[in-house]
């Protein structure tokens, strides 16, 4: 069994950052790839961004390209989303997934994650 906690989430200005993380535990972590999934008030859930095993690759939604950023430490089986210059439209649950193994699904897809954590909430004020 696997279980991811989110942690960071909080109030913070608009242009302001925070930093997630999301400690996993109960599986092979470094060979998993990670991600984080946001949820607004009204709105689907929806992709942030992913980060592979190794942390050599990462995608991230178009939204958040060029403020986010998403890494990993392996031996701490923790996975991290830096938000920088954040925007009131940031306001979210944000949601730690991991990547269904030996899958070969879009990383965009909620279907392509099977673990979730209980998700942390992020909001920007303005």
């Amino acid at each position: 069994q696997v279980q991811l906690v989110e942690s960071g989430g909080g109030l913070v200005q608009a242009g302001g950052s925070l930093r997630l993380s999301c400690a996993a535990s109960g599986g092979t972590f470094s060979s998993s790839v990670m991600g984080w999934f946001r949820q607004a008030p009204g709105k689907d859930r929806e992709f942030v961004a992913a980060i592979s095993g190794r942390g050599d690759k990462t995608n991230y939604a178009e939204s958040v390209k060029g403020r986010f950023t998403i890494s990993r430490d392996n031996a701490k089986n923790t996975v991290y989303l830096q938000m920088n210059s954040l925007k009131s439209e940031d306001t979210s649950v944000y949601y730690c997934v991991r990547y269904r193994e030996n899958y070969s699904g879009s990383l965009y897809l909620r279907e392509s994650y099977d673990y979730w954590g209980q998700g942390t909430q992020v909001t920007v004020s303005s």
